[in-house]
């Protein structure tokens, strides 16, 4: 008997569709989700007792892998001392005070309890301060499910969004426009036809809800140009990228490219929290200071600043910053990326990877895909066979064509030399 179908079967009387995340229903690949029963480093296991090599990491916090001694010690003490207070914290300054030390775009940081309320927010603040309506957003960028957010591409560069979600009224959504990742000359029109109207323009500076699709270098410093030529606010959502591609984030990587370059806000979760529910929004002081009860703009939260979930994040960030870190973690995700390549090319399956930090992403294409359109081209039937090979093998990626991957410290050379070993052999039926 497989205890995952037992699970899913009691899961599905109880909760829509048996998960409390749509992407966990397996509903794009087919077949039952696995239920986790513990995970230890670099693996969890299942209702069964598998073991799986985990490329997906909590979608994204585990950069240190599961159960890191450091981090359980520090969560432990926190748990001793309450659980939630409803008033502030030691911990929750020195937990601000980290991340501002690690990203000189910020001056202030609000915390919040999840990515999905730090980027609603952050667009609320954007709003607040330019005293604008209109937002920018790009096709297959996921920054939530705020219904502002939850927006597809109109039928032409002046029509605004339609809702991809019953339950958000068109109008909800009009005033979001949604461009084409990567396309100078679409965003150059945005502006000139929106300009004076546009609050911010919100960006996942490496697309990881298209896979993993780097917005381009010429592309990201004309976002910042236009942003600061129509007085608009540049939003980065580094919820994913944030802490995981670079110690100071992807800005920290086009910042090397682009001199002075530097977002206005940025939208951070995930590894700040370490696998526990936090997240953040920061900017300049002058922006921040907005925020009530300072300003007029309002956001709450009962478990903001939470003092379990601050030390779980300010452990995994002090990890983190230990030196080598970085290239220790890059160097394995690449040594990843680059043996998945060398397989699929061997034998001739169509394959295409990158990566940067800790975060992957692949597609059975020939060549990179730079916005969505180029995305869904992808061949979701040969994913579907991929992924099942893998996880039928004890590799566990992504149950989705469109969705990065990840790996952390605990990934041994092994680990990344058994999922090669392993994907080759999946490969070998795909080419068939």
């Amino acid at each position: 008997m497989d205890l995952n179908d037992t699970l899913f079967e009691r899961a599905r009387r109880s909760i829509p569709g048996g998960v409390n995340s749509p992407v966990r229903a397996f509903r794009a690949v087919g077949g039952t989700p696995r239920f986790v029963q513990r995970a230890q480093g670099a693996y969890f296991w299942d209702a069964n007792g598998k073991r799986h090599i985990d490329y997906i990491g909590s979608w994204g916090p585990m950069i240190l892998g599961h159960g890191h001694p450091g981090v359980v010690e520090a969560v432990q003490k926190a748990v001793l001392d309450g659980f939630s207070f409803g008033a502030p914290t030691e911990r929750e300054v020195e937990l601000a005070e980290e991340i501002l030390s690690l990203v000189p775009s910020m001056d202030m940081v609000r915390l919040v309890s999840s990515g999905t309320e730090a980027a609603m927010s952050a667009i609320r603040l954007a709003r607040g301060a330019t005293g604008r309506s209109k937002l920018i957003k790009f096709e297959g960028c996921y920054h939530g499910h705020a219904d502002a957010l939850l927006v597809k591409a109109g039928s032409g560069l002046a029509t605004f969004g339609n809702p991809t979600s019953a339950g958000v009224p068109p109008e909800v959504v009009q005033h979001t426009l949604v461009l084409e990742y990567n396309n100078v000359a679409q965003l150059e029109e945005a502006f000139a036809l929106h300009g004076a109207d546009i609050a911010c323009l919100m960006i996942e500076p490496i697309a990881g809800n298209m896979n993993f699709v780097r917005a381009s270098v010429p592309f990201m410093k004309r976002c910042r140009e236009l942003c600061t030529q129509h007085g608009a606010l540049l939003v980065f959502d580094e919820v994913m990228t944030g802490f995981r591609v670079a110690l100071g984030g992807a800005q920290s990587v086009y910042a090397k490219a682009i001199a002075g370059f530097r977002p206005d806000l940025t939208v951070m979760g995930k590894v700040i929290g370490g696998g526990m529910p936090l997240a953040a929004f920061g900017g300049p002081r002058a922006v921040m200071e907005q925020l009530a009860p300072l300003g007029p703009v309002y956001q709450a939260g009962t478990l903001s600043g939470n003092p379990v979930a601050t030390a779980c994040g300010l452990a995994t960030l002090r990890e983190i910053r230990k030196p080598g870190f970085f290239d220790a973690l890059s160097a394995r995700t690449r040594s990843l990326a680059d043996g998945l390549s060398a397989a699929a090319k061997f034998e001739g399956v169509a394959f295409s990877a990158d990566c940067q930090g800790g975060m992957f992403g692949f597609f059975l294409l020939d060549a990179l895909p730079q916005n969505y359109p180029a995305v869904m081209k992808s061949d979701g039937a040969k994913f579907n066979t991929l992924f099942h090979g893998l996880l039928d093998r004890g590799i566990y990626i992504a149950p989705a064509l469109y969705e990065a991957g990840f790996v952390s410290a605990a990934h041994s050379d092994a680990d990344i030399a058994e999922t090669i070993s392993m994907a080759r052999e999946v490969f070998t039926l795909l080419a068939k």
